[in-house]
Parts: C-alpha cells; sequence; structure tokens
C-alpha cells in the first residue's frame, strides 16, 4: 500500500508527522507546487516527501485533509477512482446546507466516483493528532465509519501501523453519525480524546 495526504495544514501535517514517527512513507499534496510544500515536509521527516497533486493521486490511499469545500475540486482531478480508497478527514462546519440532511461523507463519497470512502481522524485537534498517540500504556483511538465494510479493514490496519487504536463505528449514517456535524452541532464524538488500553 502507498499512501498520500491531500492537504497540508494542520490536519495534514498532523497526519504527516504520525506517518514521519512511523517510518512510513507518505506523499504529500495541496494546492500549492511541491517545492513550496518540500522544506516543511523536510523537517517533519524524511519519509514525508513533497508532490504535485497529480502524482499525490496515484497513491492506493488518499487521506483528504483539504477545507471541506475543497474537496470537489481534487475528485475533478482524476476521471476514475476505482481501486482507491479515500479517507476523508474533514468535517463540514456548520453543515452547508447543500448536504441536504446527508452525513458530509456521504456527500463526499458521491463526488468520489468509484472510491472506497472511509470516515476517519477527523474527530481530534490537530495538535493531538500530531502527538504520540501512544500515552500511559494505552493507544489513542481513532473512530472509522465506512458503508462499505471491506474498505474499513485496511484503514484500520494502517491506524495501528501509525500506532493509533482504531474504533469501527459502523455505517456513516449509523455510528458515523457520532462524528459528524449536525447543522451547527459537533457530532457528540468530536473532540473526545479516547484511549483504549493493550488488551
Amino acid at each position: 500500500m502507498n499512501y498520500a495526504i491531500v492537504g497540508f495544514g494542520k490536519i495534514g501535517q498532523a497526519l504527516a508527522h504520525a506517518f514521519a514517527r512511523k517510518s512510513i512513507d507518505v506523499i504529500v499534496a495541496s494546492r500549492r507546487p511541491p517545492e513550496a510544500l518540500a522544506p516543511q515536509a523536510r523537517a517533519i521527516g524524511p519519509t514525508v516527501v513533497a508532490k504535485s497533486l497529480r502524482e499525490a493521486l496515484e497513491a492506493d490511499t488518499i487521506i483528504l485533509a483539504v477545507p471541506f469545500g475543497e474537496h470537489r475540486e481534487v475528485a475533478k482531478a482524476l476521471p476514475s477512482w476505482k481501486g482507491k480508497t479515500v479517507i476523508d478527514a474533514m468535517n463540514a462546519f456548520p453543515v452547508p446546507e447543500e448536504l441536504d440532511g446527508l452525513p458530509s461523507s456521504a456527500f463526499v463519497a458521491k463526488a468520489f466516483t468509484g472510491a472506497k470512502l472511509v470516515k476517519g481522524f477527523n474527530h481530534l485537534i490537530a495538535a493531538t493528532l500530531a502527538a504520540d498517540p501512544i500515552v500511559e500504556g494505552g493507544h489513542r483511538v481513532v473512530l472509522l465509519s465506512s458503508d462499505d465494510e471491506d474498505a474499513t479493514a485496511p484503514v484500520a490496519a494502517l491506524a495501528k501501523q501509525l500506532g493509533f487504536a482504531p474504533v469501527k463505528l459502523g455505517k456513516l449514517n449509523e455510528g458515523g453519525a457520532l462524528v459528524h456535524a449536525r447543522g451547527c452541532t459537533w457530532g457528540p464524538l468530536i473532540f473526545q480524546d479516547l484511549f483504549k488500553k493493550e488488551q
């Protein structure tokens, strides 16, 4: 599996730190040219490499860490997303009316035709996400939800590789509702910093 983070703001950089901590290769890309991201990427770690959006989208697994309104631009960059896993680390807040009652990830899934979409890494603030997830004999929890059961397993495996404890919430409109905003209210599990003790 190879990985890319699209969006290099606070959340994108926090995720890059998580990859660097475990020496896992990851491509980072944003609207800015790779040269603009390269010094910051290098400072995070040698396994974090800045490339163009086009190159980043060649990865099998793409973590979306752009502002919510920009996901469509990313989606348009490929004619088909078949065979790709997209991890939605974005939050739509306050919830735009165009979602029309859908969880934001279900709305995003419509733009990424053919992709397996998993909501994940979205419920922690950037500083917490960037910190070492192994604390006092436990692992910081990452909450995952998807309408595609097969898609969740490899994302859970990645979360474990990064040192987190993945917890599957089920479908986007079921357990996933706990990590989606509704109107002007955050989901009840957003910003909850939870830990799981070693079993």
